[in-house]
């Protein structure tokens, strides 16, 4: 019987799920591939992991590459409506890095996921070997982002959403980004929009890790030089012909950029 309850007890072991991160009683879903310093891909308003399919198969062989959903996006739970933060999307990142045991990391944002990297590296500045804000704000001390107030309407947030394409964005991408953020809940739309919002992501803070800035062909090339005391070891650059979602436009492009930054600069 002992002999038994062993090989039961083993067998457990092995098909165990892993344990899920939390952040404030709130299930976080994540997934990691790979292995070598580790990568954390967050994703912008209203989207989920799926923002990074281009970019997981891409650094995996030679990295430990980790995707997550914010709290109220994709597959992980919700706060109450009056609970979004971006300090809550930050603490998100924290719990998923701490449950992969990482101590190091390169966060990558897109859109939103700027301010949450900007929040990240105030709060946690020993876990960050470097930033990449791709079409996402770090310093944010000039004002808030240009984005509409809350409530946010069915038909407002569609036409946001288009209004993020290029002529030469492909149809299935438009189609799929539109059913991956118009199937958020009406709750996370307008609590994350209006968590960008907040007055205290403008304060200025000194972000000392090496930073890369990415945007999008329709954006404005950063100004380094404007930002320096803010974001003192940053570089830009702009992929063309590209709208809002430029990694999954452009992957090859993105990922070359990502890729120079991660053997150039990342200070793991």
């Amino acid at each position: 019987m002992r002999t038994l309850l062993i090989a039961l007890a083993a067998c457990f072991a092995l098909t165990a799920p892993g344990r899920a991160a939390s952040v404030d009683g709130l299930a976080i879903h994540s997934t990691s591939a790979g292995s070598g310093p580790a990568i954390i891909f967050v994703h912008g308003w209203t989207c989920d992991d799926s923002s990074w399919d281009a970019q997981v198969p891409a650094f995996s062989s030679n990295y430990q590459v980790i995707t997550l959903d914010l709290p109220g996006h994709g597959q992980s739970e919700a706060p109450a409506a009056d609970g979004f933060s971006i300090d809550l999307f930050a603490e998100a990142v924290e719990a998923v890095r701490a449950e992969a045991g990482a101590e190091k990391v390169v966060l990558v944002g897109h859109s939103m996921g700027g301010p949450v990297l900007r929040q990240y590296a105030i709060h946690h500045p020993e876990h960050v070997a470097g930033l990449v804000g791709v079409e996402g704000q770090l310093d944010m001390s000039g004002g808030p982002p240009p984005i509409p107030e809350p409530p946010l309407t069915l038909e407002m947030r569609e036409n946001l959403i288009r209004s993020m394409f290029v002529d030469a964005t492909p149809e299935p991408l438009r189609a799929h980004i539109l059913s991956m953020m118009l199937g958020a809940p009406e709750a996370t739309a307008n609590g994350a929009m209006a968590a960008m919002l907040d007055p205290e992501l403008q304060e200025r803070h000194v972000i000392g890790a090496p930073t890369l800035l990415v945007v999008a062909g329709t954006s404005q090339l950063p100004d380094i030089a404007a930002m320096a005391d803010v974001l003192p070891h940053a570089e830009a650059a702009q992929v063309a012909g590209t709208g809002h979602f430029l990694m999954m436009e452009k992957p090859d492009e993105f990922n070359a950029l990502l890729r120079t930054f991660l053997e150039q600069r990342a200070a793991y």
